[in-house]
């Protein structure tokens, strides 16, 4: 358990500080951000807290918030993707999630795949819709989501393959 809260720990400080020291700094195209951060929700324990969860998820977006200046954006759109995760999690992995017998990394790929794709886009329509603030732009917003979510997702999926090779 203390291997758990431990990694837990790291994690949400390296994501937290590799955000806003490097990736904050990538602006490709003008539009697309990566937002790693989000790792952190993705990777909570399942069986854990959902409210821990949701109060983590407050702090990891308003720490980007803080940096980044962006006036709570971050941490709102954590907070609507920590709160809809059990949804998701039920959606992708079923009744394996109901009854907490999985691990992210032994789920099939095409469950782990949904669930990602879809609370990074979750996530990033949130974000940039607050960051916009109304829908006169709808187009840039949908491109922003779309892009930086394509980016984000890409990332993730490598930092997972990375990680797992090195933990075997």
């Amino acid at each position: 358990m203390n291997s758990v809260i431990l990694n837990n720990a790291v994690r949400f400080v390296v994501l937290l500080l590799l955000q806003v020291l490097l990736l904050n700094n990538i602006n490709f195209l003008g539009y697309i951000n990566p937002y790693l951060y989000i790792l952190f929700i993705l990777l909570f324990p399942f069986s854990g807290s959902q409210t821990l969860l949701i109060f983590l998820s407050f702090l990891l977006g308003w720490g980007v918030d803080i940096f980044e200046d962006s006036g709570g954006i971050n941490a709102a759109a954590c907070l609507v993707a920590a709160f809809i995760r059990p949804v998701l999690l039920r959606f992708s992995f079923g009744v394996s999630y109901d009854y907490q017998t999985i691990k992210f990394s032994s789920t099939q790929p095409g469950a782990r795949i949904s669930y990602v794709v879809i609370l990074v886009l979750i996530h990033h329509f949130v974000l940039f819709l607050l960051e916009f603030f109304n829908f006169a732009h709808f187009l840039l917003l949908l491109k922003k989501t779309f892009f930086s979510a394509l980016f984000t997702i890409i990332l993730v999926f490598l930092t997972l393959a990375l990680f797992k090779r090195r933990s075997r």
